[in-house]
């Protein structure tokens, strides 16, 4: 007699996992519960950092505060505050995060203040911990490596699409005789270059419009896992005081490419510094690394076998159209790279 056994996949995991989120909490706990232990997951550096700093009668265990926090983001929970008062309400989600007692705001805003280093060690930790796994589930997509930027829109004034109708209706109304004025070019000509109550909050030019956000990398495998995030924020210029800090042009879309460009070298010499055992046979990324500084960066320095890039118009307008060879090799760049 023949046991039948069905192909499991993320896809399945995944929408079976939200669907126990949405309408099955209990058995998503339990799931959790279950499959996920914290205390084997967690470095010993910030067990000893945390119980350190605040001693052996601590009040929350340190599996509690990360549970309660990783609940926050898979349940979509939008602030500390809304977290606590369901905490408060669910005795399910209260047991699950082994609180006897609702901790307060201030402690969890403590907790993120003095341990975020350690916050960030424990990622890190997770990249070295998955990556075997994702080798073992499919080695050709576990070795690509996949490199963009995107920003964070931020919850700011300039977001808000009133603030730009304002400034419209009051160009509108200065220049009402003078119909050579584009009143919507100027608005957004006028638009300040980063958010009055934080300059780390640049306008950028992101999925088809104009936002305000926290500018960051992202580097994930072919199966959409991540490994690294880096946000290209004022400490990331600090890190990396050899990075050339890039000027605004009349195009969005040239800012956001020039940066895209700029970050590459730093976040992967950073990502291969925190996990130096990591190799990758390909890198992917779109237009805005088609440099010619890049390729011989990714192929040489961090020993990609191949680089996937597609040309960017703006830098081959004047070159002839590249030919291919058998193989699928462009004539141009192979000439390029290994002369």
């Amino acid at each position: 007699m023949f046991t039948k056994f069905n192909q499991l996949s993320f896809a399945d995991i995944y929408d079976q996992c939200s669907d126990w989120v949405q309408n099955d909490k209990p058995k998503f706990l339990d799931m959790l519960e279950k499959h996920l232990n914290l205390k084997e997951l967690i470095p010993f550096t910030f067990y000893q950092a945390y119980y350190n700093h605040y001693g052996r009668n601590r009040e929350y265990s340190l599996e509690s505060i990360l549970s309660a926090l990783l609940l926050q983001r898979i349940l979509g929970i939008p602030t500390v505050s809304m977290l606590l008062v369901i905490l408060e309400l669910s005795n399910d989600i209260r047991k699950y995060c082994g609180f006897k007692t609702v901790p307060d705001q201030s402690q969890i805003t403590r907790f993120k203040q003095n341990f975020g280093s350690h916050l960030e060690d424990f990622f890190h930790h997770l990249v070295d911990l998955t990556e075997p796994l994702c080798q073992k589930l499919n080695q050709d997509l576990a070795d690509c490596l996949v490199f963009d930027t995107s920003g964070i829109e931020a919850y700011v004034t300039e977001n808000n699409p009133k603030y730009l109708n304002s400034i419209i209706r009051r160009i509108k109304r200065f220049y009402k005789n003078n119909p050579d004025v584009d009143p919507y070019s100027m608005a957004y000509g006028s638009m300040p270059s980063s958010a009055s109550c934080n300059e780390e909050i640049k306008q950028l030019y992101i999925n088809g419009h104009f936002c305000y956000v926290y500018k960051f990398a992202i580097m994930t495998n072919a199966m959409g896992i991540v490994r690294h995030i880096s946000l290209l924020g004022d400490d990331f210029k600090d890190n990396h005081p050899e990075l050339e800090i890039d000027k605004k042009s009349d195009s969005p879309d040239e800012d956001k490419s020039i940066g895209d460009s700029t970050a590459l070298k730093p976040v992967l010499n950073d990502f291969f510094e925190f996990h130096p055992d990591f190799s990758f046979n390909t890198f992917i990324g779109d237009s805005a690394f088609d440099s010619y500084e890049n390729y011989p960066f990714l192929l040489k320095d961090c020993n990609f076998e191949q680089a996937l890039i597609p040309l960017n118009g703006r830098n081959s307008k004047s070159l002839p159209e590249p030919g291919y060879n058998e193989s699928g090799w462009l004539y141009a760049l192979k000439m390029i790279l290994f002369q």
